[in-house]
């Protein structure tokens, strides 16, 4: 189980130093209209008396040039703080792999589910600048290490922040599963594959297989079969210590995928192996975010009520 939130609270913001004063952007470059939103926040950073940067493909794909363009590493060494525009994709992306160095981030929302994107760009002004001032509830979400070994070889590794899924190929036929937990064998699946979810992943694709809903705070996975050939089997909630390892038994064209953002193709024998990574993310909100609040407006729940 993580700590409670941390708050940072002020009687009188206004009266405060900044708390965050090496601020680096990362837009969703790709998004109309991205340039101008990511000019107006730098500009609104500025205004407030921050140092501002931008992640240098986001400095190359807007051409804005007025303000210093950072890698990863010099973002690291470099700020103290990442405004993140965008979605939870791009979140994401550049959460994986901001987490070794420490940066926290802020999600500013510009796409359209935002679980953990939670600021909407139309209020981000008011939301960012208590922030600023270091009036804000920080919590650590984990990251899954993941690997791929054939013949006892790792040939691939990635990082995920939402999941880990291997899938059946486009043929239109099961894979099996031959599923362990820390070494333990558990059972062989068939299915059209399997999902390891953190709970931060819980809202994506483990929710629309008919998985839980895992607080953030909770130490743990949730492992779901996607259209199971046993309907018994059902979704299983894990500890996060855990070591999940998924060998291919049979099916064809099978694949990994990690955050959906990057794939392995599969062979029979090859080990899918998953374990808590030693980094976790820092995300920012504002004070009196509420993970209930987020899941009510975003889910609909409740609405006409």
């Amino acid at each position: 189980m993580n700590e409670p939130p941390v708050v940072a609270a002020s009687a009188v913001q206004s009266s405060r130093a900044l708390r965050f004063t090496q601020v680096v952007i990362v837009g969703k470059y790709q998004a109309p209209g991205a340039r101008h939103v990511v000019e107006e926040i730098a500009r609104f950073l500025q205004a407030e008396g921050c140092e501002v940067a931008l992640e240098h493909q986001t400095a190359a794909n807007t051409g804005l040039t007025d303000y210093p363009a950072l890698d990863l590493a010099g973002i690291g060494c470099q700020t103290q703080l990442a405004i993140v525009v965008g979605g939870d994709g791009t979140l994401l992306g550049i959460g994986r792999q901001m987490a070794r160095h420490g940066v926290p981030l802020v999600g500013v929302n510009q796409g359209r589910l935002g679980f953990i994107t939670d600021i909407p760009f139309d209020g981000y002004a008011e939301a960012l600048r208590p922030i600023l001032h270091g009036e804000f509830q920080e919590e650590s979400r984990s990251l899954m290490a993941a690997s791929v070994w054939r013949e006892g070889e790792c040939v691939y590794t990635a990082t995920a922040l939402n999941d880990v899924v291997v899938n059946r190929g486009a043929v239109a036929s099961m894979i099996e599963l031959r599923v362990e937990i820390d070494g333990h064998f558990v059972a062989n699946q068939r299915a059209d594959g399997l999902i390891i979810a953190s709970p931060t992943g819980s809202t994506a694709y483990a929710l629309s297989a008919g998985g839980p809903l895992m607080h953030p705070d909770i130490g743990g996975w949730v492992m779901v079969p996607i259209a199971p050939h046993t309907l018994s089997n059902r979704p299983v909630v894990l500890p996060s210590h855990s070591e999940i390892a998924m060998e291919i038994v049979a099916g064809r064209d099978a694949s990994a995928s990690f955050d959906m953002q990057s794939f392995a193709s599969l062979q029979h024998g090859d080990r899918i192996v998953v374990r808590r990574s030693e980094h976790s993310l820092r995300l920012l909100h504002p004070v009196g975010w509420n993970y209930f609040d987020t899941l009510r407006r975003k889910l609909h729940w409740n609405e006409g009520a």
